[in-house]
């Protein structure tokens, strides 16, 4: 049973990060940061670890001429997590 749990999914910023991008199509760095409370350099190194696993997707553009970034989850992303949720359940 506790095999099932997906290790990439254990820290909290991260479940914080595949939970909302679960409900929202796109979501910019600063809501993203704003909706879990964490800081830049904490919401920056657990994204781009779940983008190295392609969880998630990371677009970078520039709207006038500032930097926006933004997030959504992959298919992959969406499959894993779910099953990481399914495997807490049955755990409960």
């Amino acid at each position: 049973m506790i095999e099932n749990l997906n290790k990439d999914f254990e820290s909290r910023v991260r479940l914080g990060i595949m939970s909302v991008l679960m409900v929202n199509d796109w979501i910019d760095f600063s809501a993203l940061k704003e909706l879990l409370q964490i800081t830049d350099g904490n919401l920056a190194s657990h994204s781009t670890a779940l983008e190295k696993k392609n969880y998630i997707e990371i677009k970078k553009e520039f709207v006038g001429k500032k930097p926006k970034t933004s997030y959504r989850i992959t298919h992959k992303g969406r499959e894993e997590f779910k099953n990481h949720i399914s495997a807490l359940e049955k755990l409960l």
